[in-house]
């Protein structure tokens, strides 16, 4: 950072960059690996709903993750043989992303979670869930595994407010997820919230308030997601209808930067866009161009001057 009153935090970065905290934690080049455990989801199975949120794929999210009919141990060889053709060193997380990660016998969890911290060069896991799939006896796995290895749970927030989980066919409100960041606080354990920018008939004020809830709980990781259409999703039928309209790139990009400008210093940034295999992906098409986004979100901050906390609420 050039710019004479921006603090010189993250190298090149005017963000939290996770690959900037991974780099300062273990001293080199630290990957995910995304496998695929076969699980399911109780917004899928009956247990909520059989529709699922209506952006989820029916792959749960886990489109580009491994191939669940292999062992987990088979999916992290595959995977990590493609990324060291480009990444030939590097230690790696291993990144449980399909469906929800904590749905399932402790047990079974326990053992699948282990077989991936067994494989060779693995620091730590990521495990995707839901707010409302955290019972006490999975929250004391976790808390087992957080006194181990490097740990993060990843808890799709998407939005605070409740018309808008109602809308998405979310299956929890907003306290739901403050409960379970609660939980998962008490013991200690790093949480990485998901949210939504352009989910439908939310204005930009309400994803900005969402952006500002998040700057204010106990959070140490924050993805930000566009709302994009895939095949096979519930929102199709509601786009095709005119329901709602996607987000313009120029638009995202702003809004992102001005969510950045008031999180704490602290939170990691883990993802500033989300993206979605081509073959899937109906709308919006700039979201192919992931890099194109990213590089709008730098451009942007340096132009405004302007960096990660700079406008944050004390």
């Amino acid at each position: 950072m050039n710019d004479r009153n921006t603090p010189l935090l993250w190298g090149d970065k005017r963000y939290h960059a996770f690959n900037y905290h991974l780099r300062e934690l273990f001293g080199e080049k630290v990957m995910k690996i995304s496998l695929n455990a076969g699980l399911s989801c109780p917004n899928r199975d009956g247990t909520i709903s059989s529709g699922g949120c209506v952006f989820c794929c029916p792959q749960g999210s886990g489109a580009c993750a491994g191939d669940p009919e292999q062992a987990i141990t088979q999916q992290f060889r595959a995977i990590r043989e493609r990324i060291q053709k480009k990444w030939p060193r590097g230690k790696y997380l291993a990144y449980f992303q399909a469906y929800t990660n904590t749905y399932a016998d402790p047990a079974y969890l326990k053992s699948i979670y282990e077989e991936a911290l067994a494989q060779e060069d693995v620091v730590g896991l990521s495990i995707s869930t839901r707010p409302d799939c955290l019972p006490e006896e999975i929250l004391d796995l976790l808390a087992e595994l957080n006194k181990k290895t490097y740990l993060w749970v990843e808890m799709g927030l998407q939005s605070i407010h409740d018309k808008t989980l109602e809308r998405i066919n979310r299956g929890h409100d907003s306290t739901a997820f403050y409960e379970a960041l609660q939980r998962l606080r008490s013991r200690g354990i790093r949480t990485c919230a998901h949210i939504i920018l352009g989910l439908p008939g939310e204005s930009e004020a309400e994803m900005l308030q969402t952006g500002q809830a998040v700057a204010d709980m106990d959070i140490q990781g924050l993805k930000f997601h566009v709302l994009h259409l895939m095949k096979g999703t519930a929102l199709v039928e509601d786009y095709e209808a005119g329901r709602f309209s996607f987000l313009e790139r120029e638009r995202y990009i702003n809004m992102v930067a001005d969510i950045l400008e008031i999180l704490p210093p602290s939170v990691v940034i883990q993802r500033l866009t989300g993206d979605a295999p081509r073959h899937l992906l109906l709308g919006p098409s700039w979201v192919s161009n992931k890099w194109q986004v990213l590089q709008g979100i730098d451009d942007l901050l340096r132009e405004r001057h302007s960096w990660q906390g700079k406008n944050q609420h004390f």
